[in-house]
């Protein structure tokens, strides 16, 4: 039994996964932090509006090394400057505040929630393809977040291995290259229309699975498949169903 992408015409042999907002409830993990990290410092804080402000770095501090203008650095380095300057737009100073808490504060990224059908899916995925992330995040950060949440990836591969940041061409051939695939061979499952876009122009399979809640009621993007996708599915448990059909 195997998978044939329509758009490589190769057997997809890995099924890779964007993972922030695709299998993880980002937001609502980073606002409940946020939340403890306010009480616990007894100020005020809109806990959500600050987990929006901080994730609204996430692409510009990124963009820097793209383009070749300063070195890599992984991302929970970025996360960390992201946040020194998300307290500041809030008017607070993060000198105020003892490294250690920062430090924890940042760990919220490594504490994110699967989305419901998250572990169940992968599982069965598991059965029949090599299953991971394909993330912006570093290894270190994606291992601490699959062992809290329990997901069953069976390999991990950080972008510190990579050296690159989607969604240049490098971040996706470079994780074909480490599996020893062709990048026809592999698929980037995600939520997100313009990860997928990237991952198509690159030479991988492509599917799409909507999660409508991952901005709350102000989400009005990635509600429906925009592009020319090998499948879309309801879950990563449809996305699964679709192997074990094949």
């Amino acid at each position: 039994m195997m998978y044939v992408s329509p758009s490589t015409g190769r057997e997809i042999k890995a099924v890779l996964f964007d993972t922030f907002g695709s299998v993880v409830d980002w937001r609502s993990g980073v606002a409940r932090d946020v939340a403890a990290f306010a009480t616990h410092h007894r100020i005020g804080l809109d806990a959500a509006g600050f987990a929006d402000a901080w994730r609204a770095k996430y692409e510009p501090s990124m963009e820097p090394i793209r383009n070749g203008s300063r070195e890599f650095v992984p991302l929970d380095q970025l996360h960390l400057e992201n946040l020194h300057a998300t307290l500041a737009e809030f008017d607070l100073n993060a000198a105020e505040f003892d490294d250690r808490d920062l430090a924890d504060l940042n760990a919220a990224w490594e504490r994110l929630d699967p989305w419901e059908d998250s572990t169940a899916g992968l599982i069965e995925l598991g059965k029949h393809v090599i299953v991971g992330p394909l993330s912006n995040a570093n290894l270190a950060l994606l291992l601490r977040m699959a062992l809290r949440a329990k997901l069953p990836w069976t390999v991990i591969v950080g972008s510190d291995a990579t050296r690159a940041y989607k969604p240049t061409m490098e971040a996706y051939r470079n994780m074909a290259w480490i599996l020893r695939l062709d990048p026809g061979e592999v698929m980037l499952a995600a939520a997100h229309n313009r990860d997928l876009t990237f991952a198509q122009r690159a030479g991988l399979g492509t599917a799409f699975i909507p999660r409508p809640t991952e901005l709350a009621a102000c989400q009005t993007g990635d509600l429906a498949a925009e592009g020319d996708w090998d499948l879309v599915c309801v879950s990563i448990l449809d996305l699964g169903s679709r192997f074990a059909d094949a």
